[in-house]
């Protein structure tokens, strides 16, 4: 069976740390897979001074500061391997100082699957925290993103609902996320507004295709002009109390900005389930 080896979860000094390594620990128990847990401190400039010019007082405090944030995440990995009963010799700790989004990007090439959190609502990510947006666009690895308000009733992956509208992105996502479709126990598959709709379900053709992977699959399409498509996809997930979804991540880089599709941006700020992009 498909399975996810390699796990890197993002650990920061935020709020909702704790819970992602909860979601990150229990996929890696259900995968038996290796659990990495990263923290990247972001280098921060004395105002005034560039680093060669920085008073030995003010270095040590700002050489203090980032231990006691290195200290924290530490601490809140360990706790998660200890209150999950995790085995520890399955894990490994890594912290560097460097941008966190580049970090968990060249850390994550070598895992199979990124784990990291949802954007502050008013963007007060801590200096620790990667951006969501360009790791999905920019990290070749699919991103697992655990909503800020999450509260786990269980494992990630029962359910899964896979959002699908033919496009390579999706087509990246289904083939990134088989070994979260082949272990769930249900798999809805989900097309919003399809165009030139025909006799056919527009989610058939994938359907069969996970069949042959042994996924039991059920499609289905919705049309509805009045709500935006992530909307509709939040509203059923909830509807069919799915734990997670899958979907494509759509955005071109453009230069230092991340351009982002209306979908993909709406779910990353609107998120309710923990979703996995690739793109």
């Amino acid at each position: 069976m498909a399975s996810f080896a390699d796990i890197l979860v993002a650990v920061d000094t935020g709020p909702t740390t704790a819970t992602r390594l909860d979601v990150a620990l229990a996929l890696a128990q259900r995968h038996d897979a290796h659990v990495t847990g990263l923290h990247a401190l972001r280098p921060i400039a004395v105002p005034g001074y560039i680093a060669a010019q920085i008073p030995d007082s003010a270095q040590q405090v700002r050489d203090a500061a980032d231990r006691s944030t290195v200290a924290a995440a530490k601490s809140a990995f360990d706790s998660a391997i200890a209150r999950s009963g995790f085995p520890s010799d399955r894990t490994e700790w890594r912290s560097v100082k460097s941008d966190p989004t580049r970090a968990v990007a060249e850390h994550g090439r070598y895992a199979d699957l990124l784990v990291i959190g949802q954007t502050a609502p008013d963007r007060s990510n801590p200096l620790d925290q990667p951006e969501p947006d360009e790791l999905i666009v920019g990290g070749g690895r699919p991103v697992l993103m655990v909503p800020h308000s999450y509260r786990p009733d269980g494992p990630v992956g029962r359910h899964v609902l896979l959002a699908w509208n033919g496009s390579r992105e999706a087509a990246r996502a289904v083939s990134d996320a088989m070994p979260l479709l082949v272990g769930a126990t249900k798999v809805s598959i989900l097309s919003v507004n399809p165009p030139g709709l025909v006799d056919r379900d527009p989610g058939a053709d994938i359907a069969l295709h996970l069949s042959r992977h042994g996924v039991k699959a059920e499609a289905a399409h919705i049309l509805d002009h009045e709500l935006d498509p992530s909307d509709v996809l939040l509203n059923r997930a909830v509807d069919l109390g799915c734990d997670v979804m899958v979907m494509g991540g759509y955005g071109t880089p453009r230069l230092r900005e991340m351009v982002l599709g209306g979908v993909t941006r709406d779910i990353l700020r609107h998120m309710t389930l923990p979703v996995l992009m690739s793109h």
